[in-house]
């Protein structure tokens, strides 16, 4: 009848409650986190754009014509800045899983790009965007451990006084 279980402190750790970690390590690993994150997000966009730029018996006729490579170099350029960005701060505090955050705006910036062609600076106005999401992003983790640590300071004041 009763689901809980008898011991609650033992069923729940740290692994199972919260994905936020800091991610501290050599330089050679986050360079390979951040290609690699930014690898995926591209290949994923340009998956999603495929019924997009593939011939018409395929899918839609193509939305502009065009070549796509200029976007996939510009979205590779964007993930890498935008996945350094996310690296950095998750090495310093913890940041909920950066990875997902820099593969979906790298995914949808591809993907918007491949599928509509936008000018230059419409490019920059959906890579600002992303910019804005990923800035928020650090921010919300940047604040979380800004009150974590005031809070173990005024316990330990409290503990000591």
């Amino acid at each position: 009848m009763n689901d809980l279980p008898e011991n609650p402190d033992a069923s729940v750790g740290s692994d199972d409650s919260e994905d936020a970690e800091v991610r501290p390590g050599p330089l050679w690993r986050h360079a390979v986190w951040v290609v690699a994150v930014t690898a995926a997000g591209v290949v994923l966009g340009w998956v999603g754009a495929l019924f997009r730029i593939g011939p018409e018996e395929f899918g839609l006729p193509p939305a502009a014509p065009g070549a796509l490579w200029p976007y996939l170099l510009a979205w590779t350029a964007i993930g890498l800045a935008l996945a350094a960005v996310l690296r950095f701060v998750a090495a310093k505090v913890p940041v909920y899983e950066p990875e997902t955050a820099a593969i979906g705006v790298v995914l949808i910036g591809t993907r918007l790009s491949l599928g509509w062609r936008p000018e230059p600076l419409e490019v920059a106005g959906i890579a600002a965007v992303g910019l804005l999401l990923v800035a928020v992003w650090c921010a919300v983790a940047l604040r979380g451990a800004a009150v974590v640590r005031r809070t173990e300071e005024v316990s330990r004041a409290r503990g000591t006084a």
